[in-house]
């Protein structure tokens, strides 16, 4: 598997790249493997990385983030001891302490050695990680669809619908404690593709977090956004998006005033 790994990088591209590309291919591992489990019997992709990989955003993402939308036989520590046994199969050490206390489910699956091994770490003691999560309860109102991969493997997924993963990032970037500027990134990818976001979840969403009720319509969508743009630090924004980005042109749209502009000409149904 470490010469598969290799194929997967190439000495014109800057390490970050490197890195990110090795991360992304271990992702697609995790994910057909949880296919294999049957886990999206019970589990929805949603997030960032959903996005790059099912709808091809061109910014890379370090987690994979999911919500429970079955509860009956979900089994957390039994599908992440399932996911190192699959990599020690393919003869990738990995190592996980997963964490099943708290509503959201979580854990880092670690796999020592092998930036080393790749050539992108000094130290065998350097670890390439990916964090999963699993929100055990959340907000009502997601609406699912299920795609067919073909990324190396040929597997199934389900996932949030465009909408409710819009509705979902919406709430990230305006409600978020801190700024992640990954989120903003994503944000003009969704206005740019004009996708109407899943109103019902978003609203679900904000109650959940803020404890109230905001009730935000189509009607009053857009004052929505451009109230809560005001409050946004994009030079925090930037800074945290920029190595998960090829072409660093791109940072150029993630401020104020594009995305004042983008929120402005939108016309959503």
């Amino acid at each position: 598997m470490i010469e598969v790994l290799k194929q997967q990088i190439n000495s014109s591209m800057q390490p970050e790249e490197q890195l990110n590309r090795i991360r992304e291919f271990l992702q697609i591992m995790v994910l057909k493997n949880l296919s294999d489990q049957n886990a999206f019997d019970n589990i929805a992709f949603t997030g960032g990385t959903a996005l790059r990989i099912l709808h091809d955003s061109r910014r890379f993402s370090e987690d994979l983030d999911f919500s429970l939308v079955n509860a009956k036989a979900y089994d957390f520590k039994i599908l992440t001891a399932g996911l190192v046994r699959h990599f020690r199969l393919n003869n990738l050490a990995a190592d996980c302490k997963p964490k099943a206390e708290k509503t959201v489910h979580s854990v880092f699956l670690k796999f020592p050695g092998i930036l080393k091994e790749l050539g992108l770490g000094a130290f065998a003691e350097q670890k390439l990680s990916i964090k999963l999560e699993v929100d055990t309860n959340p907000p009502k109102g997601a609406l699912l669809a299920e795609t067919t991969l073909n990324k190396t493997y040929i597997f199934s997924v389900k996932h949030f619908d465009l909408p409710s993963m819009f509705a979902t990032k919406l709430h990230a970037c305006f409600f978020r404690k801190y700024t992640k500027g990954r989120d903003f990134y994503d944000l003009v990818w969704y206005l740019g593709r004009k996708v109407s976001p899943n109103l019902e979840l978003l609203n679900n969403a904000i109650r959940q977090t803020e404890k109230k009720a905001m009730y935000v319509t189509i009607a009053d969508l857009k004052d929505f956004l451009l109230t809560r743009l005001e409050r946004v630090d994009f030079n925090a924004a930037v800074a945290d998006v920029r190595r998960f980005i090829m072409d660093e042109n791109e940072l150029r749209v993630i401020n104020k005033d594009s995305l004042r502009s983008l929120v402005s000409g939108m016309y959503w149904k």
